[in-house]
């Protein structure tokens, strides 16, 4: 999922709010404390995933958040449609923008892009005797990256869900996928056989919007710094 070309970034609106995209899902709930300890208060069904609001108000006139997928924030951010955002470090992975900047590691939702593949299979095979190996992932450039570097060709079969089954059904020898706690792997018959890449979520930050506001940008960057520091 790398970008296919680079992202023309808009004309920023320098009278409007901010906007800061968030991930659905899980991380969504772990933003909140953070958005709190940051000064930031959006509106009350901002969370809800029930709510077909896509867009909320803040109780600060120069912040509106957006609620977006997760694979998402990062296309939001690097085109200037929202200078800031929060996404995993997976995503930064995958679309590898030029035009976002990561200042801060934000230190929640911690899982890790790993390779796994059936409980039956794992140990039968030295990788390192693979010449080539079909993956069944959400991330071909992160497999294709990985497998790349130890001189193995991966033939990519691409999934947006469900990785799990895609060995017990023939569709691939192994999977990348993120894992958090590993018990979906452990209820389809899987296990982990390598850890790609520990990720957490980072604050990331338009590079024009930042030339462009650099009072206001920087002064929100500081504010999550100030933030993860009351956490601390």
């Amino acid at each position: 999922m790398t970008a296919p070309f680079a992202a023309a970034a808009l004309e920023p609106d320098l009278g409007g709010p901010v906007v800061l995209a968030l991930p659905k899902g899980r991380i969504l709930a772990e933003c909140g404390p953070l958005l709190a300890r940051a000064g930031v208060h959006p509106a009350a069904d901002y969370a809800d995933e029930s709510s077909r609001r896509l867009r909320f108000p803040t109780d600060d006139p120069g912040l509106d958040v957006i609620r977006v997928r997760p694979f998402d924030v990062a296309t939001f951010v690097a085109f200037g449609a929202a200078p800031l955002g929060i996404c995993g470090a997976d995503v930064l992975m995958e679309f590898d923008y030029p035009e976002i900047y990561a200042p801060l590691d934000l230190g929640i939702g911690a899982c890790r892009i790993s390779v796994a593949e059936p409980v039956a299979t794992a140990g039968s095979d030295d990788p390192r005797r693979w010449s080539r190996v079909r993956v069944a992932t959400k991330y071909p450039a992160i497999a294709r990256r990985h497998y790349a570097a130890r001189g193995i060709q991966a033939e990519v079969v691409e999934l947006n869900g469900a990785m799990e089954l895609a060995p017990g059904l023939g569709l691939s020898r192994v999977i990348v996928d993120l894992v958090a706690t590993g018990s979906t792997l452990k209820a389809n018959g899987l296990v982990e056989t390598e850890v790609i890449a520990h990720v957490t979520s980072r604050l990331i930050v338009n590079r024009t919007a930042l030339k462009t506001r650099p009072d206001v940008i920087s002064g929100w960057i500081a504010r999550f710094r100030a933030a993860l520091g009351d956490a601390a």
